[in-house]
């Protein structure tokens, strides 16, 4: 048992802090950050933990405790909620929870909540974030730079991407083109648009 859960099992009375389920306990941590801690992570059933990785599998019967969750006081459980709340499209209790800007700002970067498109294009990174022209995202994978003769190593930060919304490869993959501005080299690579190859710089 890492000294997160522990403190986390602590904190809940080890149960899960959205339904109240003593067994299968996981810790999640909220995108988009990734490091486990007290101020990022919550502790919920292991069913409950793949519903959120999984937005299709989810059975809005496993979410009743969200009633309660939501009046938790603290933050990340407040945070998971309200996503989980915008998923369900319970609005009734949304309409309840108040959150202020900063941690509304955190409770939307996975894009729960945003009026639905279905003609638009999202873009997301490795942790399902909401990528938009001109952020800095970093590569978590090796990857070789289409028309160039060297490997972006993981770790390294590219900023200032661009979006490509009217390629037509948009269309077929929400996860999309987007231009990379690397070094002095501009390239327009479909393999870097993967979502799982970057990670959004975040100052949360």
């Amino acid at each position: 048992m890492s000294v997160i859960e522990k403190k986390l099992k602590d904190r809940s009375g080890s149960v899960c802090e959205i339904s109240g389920t003593e067994h299968d306990l996981v810790v999640y941590t909220l995108p988009p950050h990734t490091a486990e801690s007290l101020e990022h992570s919550v502790l919920v059933a292991k069913h409950l933990k793949d519903q959120i990785e999984n937005p299709e599998t989810m059975n809005e019967n496993d979410w009743r405790g969200l009633s309660e969750s939501m009046w938790n006081e603290h933050l990340p459980v407040q945070i998971l909620s309200w996503r989980m709340l915008a998923r369900l499209k319970n609005n009734d209790l949304l309409d309840m929870m108040y959150l202020d800007e900063e941690a509304l700002e955190w409770a939307k970067a996975t894009g729960e909540g945003a009026e639905e498109d279905e003609n638009k294009i999202v873009h997301k990174d490795s942790n399902g974030v909401i990528l938009q022209d001109g952020d800095s995202v970093v590569l978590i994978k090796d990857l070789d730079v289409k028309g160039a003769t060297f490997t972006a190593k993981r770790g390294a930060a590219v900023h200032n991407i661009k979006l490509v919304w009217d390629d037509p490869c948009s269309r077929a993959n929400p996860f999309a083109w987007f231009y990379i501005k690397y070094s002095k080299l501009q390239t327009k690579n479909p393999a870097i648009a993967g979502f799982f190859y970057i990670q959004k710089v975040t100052n949360h």
